[in-house]
């Protein structure tokens, strides 16, 4: 649940949107809602009628139906959650289903939560399967912005910054390279040009699959 919202209008209008993402001009046919979503066609049109009294779709029969500005809005909303759900779950080299899993994520995602994980997966602009991650609404962009303390990936960060490593989404074997160069969580590091400094001088190389899943806290100056 989301407010006042069941997951299934959650389902509809993040499907729209998804659909908005490859058509923006065409109107969603019920009948390909319905083929997406695996329900009958009058489910779909069911619940296009009912999104459509609450504001959120202008519907036209036998034409289809399309986003309003809060429908758009909502539908964007759950998009961005589903993939940074997707982003999360294969930072924990997950090995299920990662899009069945974030689609029953999503739903418990609420605003602190999102900012929460964009802080912690360093804002991700693409999905595991290269997708766009809708950008974050004002509200959202304007709590992550003014964190105080960021989460950032050590492949995201930019060069002279630094930081402490808080948190590793690491395979075994990943982890043993990682601790060849005696690092830990809390450790001190610094993002260098060509690497990352540690604090006892030594120069650490990670490859960039590697360094985006090493969480640094950001100093604050």
């Amino acid at each position: 649940m989301n407010g006042h919202f069941s997951e299934f209008e959650d389902e509809y209008l993040e499907m729209m949107y998804q659909f908005f993402e490859k058509q923006p001009s065409q109107p969603v046919r019920n009948g390909d809602l319905a083929e997406s979503l695996r329900v009958s066609p009058a489910s779909a049109t069911e619940m296009v009628q009912r999104l459509a009294a609450k504001g959120f779709v202008t519907y036209v029969p036998y034409k289809g139906s399309s986003l309003t500005e809060k429908g758009m809005e909502h539908g964007k909303k759950m998009k961005r959650r589903h993939r940074l759900a997707e982003v999360f779950l294969a930072g924990l080299s997950y090995e299920g289903d990662i899009h069945a899993t974030a689609c029953r994520l999503e739903h418990a995602i609420d605003d602190d939560l999102e900012v929460a994980l964009s802080l912690l997966l360093g804002q991700p602009q693409f999905d595991p399967s290269g997708r766009d991650i809708p950008m974050a609404s004002s509200d959202i962009s304007k709590r992550i912005q003014s964190s105080q303390s960021q989460l950032v990936s050590l492949g995201s960060m930019d060069d002279g910054v630094s930081g402490k490593v808080e948190a590793l989404f690491l395979s075994a074997s990943e982890i043993e390279v990682f601790n060849q160069y005696g690092l830990s969580l809390g450790a001190e590091v610094t993002r260098t040009s060509d690497g990352c400094s540690l604090s006892n001088g030594e120069l650490a190389r990670f490859e960039d699959t590697l360094s985006a899943k090493i969480l640094v806290r950001i100093s604050q100056s």
